[in-house]
């Protein structure tokens, strides 16, 4: 074997990216775009996680409020049922603390036995 034929088995190697924007014209400025694209597009991964854009991220936050707001007057709902519950019953129980253990006897009536008497 010679050199001649290693050459030849030997891979064909790229020539260096320098090599290739050498023969471009404006080379500085597609460089300088490339970088401002890939700063934009790392930004916007940044702020707006593996979506690609802001304008393809789903509205979630109205959402939430929504149902932060709905779950607050629920609750409010049963605060306010539960306090009406609670003063009926303690209403009732001055009414019966008030009330004597007979009826009110009305002015011309006689008033009742308490004990009726086994005997007509």
């Amino acid at each position: 074997m010679n050199a001649a034929d290693d050459e030849r088995d030997a891979p064909p190697t790229k020539p260096p990216p320098t090599l290739a924007l050498q023969n471009t014209p404006n080379a500085e400025r597609y460089v300088l775009e490339a970088d401002a694209m890939r700063r934009r597009q790392m930004r916007s991964a940044l702020l707006h996680g593996s979506r690609r854009t802001w304008r393809e991220h789903q509205r979630i936050w109205p959402a939430i409020v929504v149902g932060v707001i709905v779950i607050a007057v629920i609750v409010a709902g049963f605060a306010v049922r539960d306090a009406f519950r609670i003063t009926q019953e303690n209403q009732r129980e001055r009414e019966q603390q008030q009330a004597p253990a007979t009826a009110p006897v009305e002015p011309g009536e006689q008033p009742a036995d308490p004990e009726p008497t086994g005997t007509p």
